[in-house]
């Protein structure tokens, strides 16, 4: 989390360690939901100004100074086209209108969120907080704590940027408003990464403002405390046709942090098919190949030809999770081999599967820990492991994302 007036006026250091100026500005692009930062402004020797490129040269701000990536002979300065803005100059102190309250209001500060690929604007900072921020952070921290102990803690006041419209280019009065396409440009990684930095009440009035597929996404690209939160925060039917949406075992992880009686209205909301589902994962730990799996996946009859195999896939969800392999199935749904889609397309379309199938498989049984299913994962360089019950009926898959997921968070 960051505020613009935290960086200003910092060191910026070429990679040598030298320092070549400090911070006066950061320039964003007008044109995205929650616009980029583009470039730093600094002022160097002599009081020259300058203004780097950010993502040809800028490393990281690591809260002390702006650390550049080449040395001050290998720099190329850049410019500031018409489409961008100065966050200092053109929006700092500046009045705008909030179309949500009605009302104008002094930007006082500037929120950013260091998401994974880029820093970004997320919004305007109106209130008290900003204010004492720009004068001290000691006397914000002051502030805080004594608000605190009387019992009425500040709190921070801030307008979600979710996108910036300038009126004829006056730059003394912006109106921001809220535009369904821009934020569905944003990937669901970085919009999960600017939801996860906003108050509740701001982050579920943003939520709502995206398409159904990239909600659902997004949903599962959020931390898990943060999910159970925007699910109770929308309607119901609109929560239920969301968790419908998303791939069953992220679903049915959020459905297990749910209230149990809220838990059955949305289940008995959705589709048979759906719940159905759903259902059929919550039985299982959350830390357990059950848990992890899905039970969508593709599969076919051992009789069934490379022509079979691919109408099947065709008929399918296209957004369907870990197509990596077809398995092949027995009358009673019983794991009996697997063909990978690599192989099936190099096949001509009257091969029985069977000519080809791997029947040397490794599986696993829903109860085993997800650690072990990332280990054998890893260890076999699979790209998604059967689940199988103890008759060899196959339940799911894991794919290598779950997996991945699991050693993520045992690395931190």
């Amino acid at each position: 989390m960051l505020y613009l007036s935290e960086m200003l006026n910092k060191p910026v250091i070429d990679a040598r360690g030298v320092s070549i100026g400090t911070v006066s500005d950061l320039a964003i692009t007008t044109g995205e939901m929650f616009p980029r930062v583009t470039a730093v402004a600094f002022i160097g020797p002599d009081k020259t100004p300058f203004i780097l490129p950010w993502a040809t040269f800028v490393e990281q701000f690591d809260g002390q100074a702006i650390r550049l990536t080449a040395p001050r002979d290998e720099l190329r300065f850049s410019y500031l086209p018409p489409t961008e803005l100065l966050l200092a100059r053109d929006l700092l102190n500046k009045h705008i209108v909030d179309t949500q309250g009605r009302k104008v209001v002094q930007v006082n500060d500037l929120k950013l969120s260091d998401s994974t690929h880029s820093l970004r604007l997320l919004g305007a900072e109106v209130g008290t907080l900003g204010r004492l921020r720009r004068i001290s952070p000691w006397l914000e921290k002051a502030a805080l704590s004594l608000s605190q102990l009387v019992g009425n803690p500040l709190q921070e006041s801030l307008i979600a940027w979710n996108y910036m419209d300038l009126l004829e280019r006056d730059l003394s009065e912006l109106k921001l408003s809220i535009t369904h396409k821009r934020l569905n440009e944003i990937h669901p990684a970085d919009v999960a990464d600017i939801l996860e930095t906003l108050a509740p009440e701001q982050r579920s009035r943003v939520f709502k403002h995206l398409d159904k597929e990239a909600a659902a996404v997004t949903l599962s690209e959020l931390e898990d405390e943060m999910q159970s939160d925007v699910i109770d925060a929308i309607e119901e039917r609109s929560a239920s046709d969301l968790l419908a949406e998303m791939d069953p075992d992220d679903a049915a992880d959020i459905i297990q942090d749910l209230d149990h009686d809220k838990a059955e209205r949305l289940l008995r909301l959705m589709g048979v098919e759906d719940s159905e589902m759903i259902r059929s994962l919550l039985g299982y730990h959350n830390e357990s190949a059950g848990g992890l799996m899905t039970p969508e996946f593709s599969s076919a009859p051992e009789g069934a030809t490379v022509n079979d195999a691919i109408e099947a896939i065709r008929a399918e969800d296209e957004d369907r999770e870990g197509h990596y392999y077809l398995y092949l199935v027995d009358d009673e749904r019983r794991l009996t081999g697997a063909v990978s889609l690599r192989k099936l397309l190099v096949h001509k379309g009257k091969t029985p599967l069977s000519d080809f199938a791997t029947r040397d498989l490794i599986t696993l049984t829903p109860e085993i820990d997800q650690h072990t299913v990332a280990e054998t994962m890893s260890k076999y360089n699979l790209l998604a492991i059967p689940v199988v019950d103890e008759n060899d009926v196959l339940l799911g898959v894991v794919t290598a994302d779950d997996a991945m997921e699991v050693m993520q968070e045992r690395e931190r």
